[in-house]
């Protein structure tokens, strides 16, 4: 049988793959501190015996974009957009820390500072949690305050912001992590409070992305209704001769 058949369906495989990571990016373009998937695709030439000309398309992972999406100011305390290549740690429902660009933070019944998920916030000593009757503010080095009503401030805690070195690894709770474990506190990143990070998502150029996926995939589709033609063709001459 034609290797065509086989390469156009690896090449048809890659380009539902590629639709897929494009829906998952448009169905998130409106998600606080999302952060776009990347996926490409590189040309593996066939070994064997024919043409040369024949290649596998084989996936390769690109990661995500780092890209910062927009900056809205909320006004509300809990609310933080972090700045530059800084990352959140939170605990996630493995227990393990991990990482978010997602700022909207809520206070849990029993006073602990939570994400918008429900995951605990990380400090450098673990979750952080808030005195009874007081309100939280979030300055712009990370550090957690608490405001008596009488007027007196008392720090309770300082979010654990990280820089990474190098790209994070999304996982399948949607948290980043890093391949080296768990990374130290960096003492200058920064956060603006009272703001939050966009998804870095680009609807129009997600939606172009889309049109041009299903057109390559269209055209493997015919790919294979040709090799299908060559064969019936091939097998009519050999039973006629």
């Amino acid at each position: 049988m034609d290797r065509m058949i086989y390469l156009s369906m690896s090449g048809a495989k890659a380009t539902m793959q590629r639709q897929d990571a494009l829906a998952n990016n448009l169905a998130n373009a409106s998600t606080v501190g999302f952060r776009a998937e990347l996926q490409s695709f590189r040309a593996v030439p066939v070994q064997g015996d024919g043409a040369t000309t024949r290649v596998y398309a084989l996936e390769t992972t690109s990661g995500y974009s780092s890209q910062m999406g927009p900056v809205t100011a909320t006004g509300r305390k809990l609310d933080v957009a972090m700045q530059g290549g800084a990352w959140l740690a939170v605990q996630g429902l493995d227990g393990t820390e991990a990482y978010t660009r997602a700022g909207a933070l809520n206070l849990s019944p029993d006073g602990t500072l939570v994400t918008a998920g429900g995951l605990a916030v990380l400090s450098d000593g673990g979750p952080i949690s808030m005195p009874p009757n007081t309100t939280p503010s979030i300055a712009s080095d990370g550090t957690v305050s608490a405001t008596e009503p009488n007027g007196m401030v008392t720090p309770v805690g300082r979010l654990k912001l990280v820089t990474p070195g190098a790209l994070l690894q999304r996982g399948d709770d949607g948290l980043f992590r890093s391949a080296l474990g768990v990374l130290p506190a960096d003492p200058g990143a920064r956060l603006q409070d009272g703001a939050l990070e966009g998804s870095n998502v680009s609807p129009i150029e997600t939606m172009v992305s889309m049109i041009a996926a299903a057109r390559q995939f269209e055209a493997q589709m015919k790919m294979l209704q040709a090799a299908d033609q060559n064969e019936q063709a091939a097998t009519r001459l050999l039973s006629t001769s």
